[in-house]
């Protein structure tokens, strides 16, 4: 068993890793701006989100501006910490792959 970093299974779906990795990139972001940059449907983010809060990844405080209400979410200390071991096992898998390509010869060989 491989002591290396290790792919996360709670970001392994696209629309997870997409949110966490968006996330990574600011304190905090409102659900609409996560919505629009992902260009995810309501139901779908709040779906997602759900999960992400539920491994721990991100927390999601409600709260309002005036009388509206708003959501805002924040990747944790822990989720962000697991975003980067995920992506550490993607690049390793990534090096891999590359290495073995590159042990192939330039041009296919027929097989008997």
């Amino acid at each position: 068993m491989s002591t290396g970093p290790q792919l996360d299974p709670a970001v392994q779906h696209p629309t997870k890793l997409a949110v966490v990795a968006f996330l990574s990139g600011c304190l905090e972001a409102d659900f609409k701006s996560v919505r629009d940059r992902l260009e995810l449907s309501d139901s779908a983010l709040s779906r997602t989100l759900s999960g992400l809060e539920e491994t721990g990844h991100v927390k999601v405080r409600k709260g309002f501006v005036g009388k509206r209400p708003r959501t805002w979410v924040s990747l944790t200390a822990d989720g962000r910490r697991k975003l980067a071991g995920h992506l550490a096992a993607l690049q390793a898998i990534a090096a891999g792959a590359l290495a073995q390509a590159s042990d192939l010869p330039a041009e296919p060989t027929e097989v008997a």
